[in-house]
């Protein structure tokens, strides 16, 4: 595997890490067609434990089949496919070495009463990632929970046990939970203070939903307003939690979000791309469409991320 020099630059901002977790980085950064270029289209499918079967699967039933999504990442030519253990070990056999593979590992579930107190089980391993032989496992924190102390430890633990045996760290940022409201959730400071976070716990990816311009926390909407912090538009938003994650040392890459029309996921994509944000980790607008309309949309958001529209 050739390695460019803009990767290269990128793998030099992670001055700690053993060359196995560089090796691993490397494959997702060098993989499909953004390979080379320093940014990343990841497909994530662990929508059925979060929100359960029909409600991720019903709107495409192909989709019910692991190897479908597979099968799409692939096809698609992405950076790499994330997904809980069932589903990656459902498929590790057919595709192995077809794809980097991120193990998701803890998970939550739309039965669970946790509301203030918002956690996720732990439902995969380190072990489990080597086993299957993934580039990078990936653990979901929720900055504002009144567990998310607990998740912190959490994800320090298995962090170190990842590196050490020379897996890349992915976490996903996502406020909820505590007091927060549904707003404050994807509120800009609090979008940049998750992904803050995240850096801080050792992660070499973030992920966090596109941030809107609310302002959540009273006391950071005075900094924000004293300093006049540009937010008025997602390419500045993106350029300040791109910011956060330590000057941009490190990874960051934006969710999808809930269903959008093509023209808004790919006006999304292109203002990420424009405030410098590393890509996209887009999984229910495109596996719930018909394999063809996903495969288009895909090529859009790869094409934009390559500066080609």
């Amino acid at each position: 595997m050739r390695i460019t020099q803009r990767v290269r630059k990128i793998l030099a901002n992670y001055e700690s890490d053993n060359p196995g977790t560089k090796a691993n980085l490397a494959r997702l950064l060098m993989h499909g067609r953004l390979g080379g270029s320093g940014r990343l289209v990841i497909l994530p499918v662990d929508q059925g434990f979060e929100h359960g079967p029909a409600r991720s699967f019903a709107p495409n039933p192909p989709a019910y089949d692991p190897h479908y999504h597979f099968q799409l990442a692939v096809d698609a030519g992405l950076s790499g496919y994330a997904a809980p253990l069932g589903m990656l070990e459902a498929g590790a056999d057919t595709f192995a070495g077809a794809i980097p593979t991120i193990l998701k590992v803890n998970s939550a579930n739309s039965l669970s009463r946790l509301k203030e107190d918002a956690d996720q089980a732990l439902t995969g391993s380190v072990k489990d990632a080597l086993r299957l032989g993934c580039a990078a496992i990936g653990f979901t924190i929720y900055p504002g929970s009144d567990a998310a102390y607990a998740m912190m430890e959490e994800i320090r633990a298995m962090s170190e046990e990842a590196k050490a045996h020379g897996l890349a760290v992915v976490i996903w940022a996502y406020a909820r939970g505590g007091t927060l409201s549904k707003v404050d959730e994807t509120a800009i400071d609090v979008i940049a203070y998750g992904a803050h976070m995240a850096a801080l716990l050792g992660a070499h990816i973030i992920k966090v939903k596109p941030p809107t311009a609310d302002l959540g926390l009273e006391a950071a909407k005075k900094v924000y307003q004293a300093h006049k912090i540009p937010v008025a538009t997602l390419k500045e938003r993106v350029a300040h939690v791109v910011q956060a994650a330590f000057n941009g040392r490190r990874i960051v890459v934006f969710s999808g979000g809930e269903a959008k029309d093509t023209k808004g996921i790919l006006d999304e994509v292109r203002q990420i791309r424009d405030g410098g944000g590393a890509g996209s980790i887009i999984g229910r607008n495109s596996f719930q469409r018909p394999r063809e309309e996903a495969l288009k949309l895909l090529d859009g958001i790869v094409r934009i991320l390559q500066g080609k529209d």
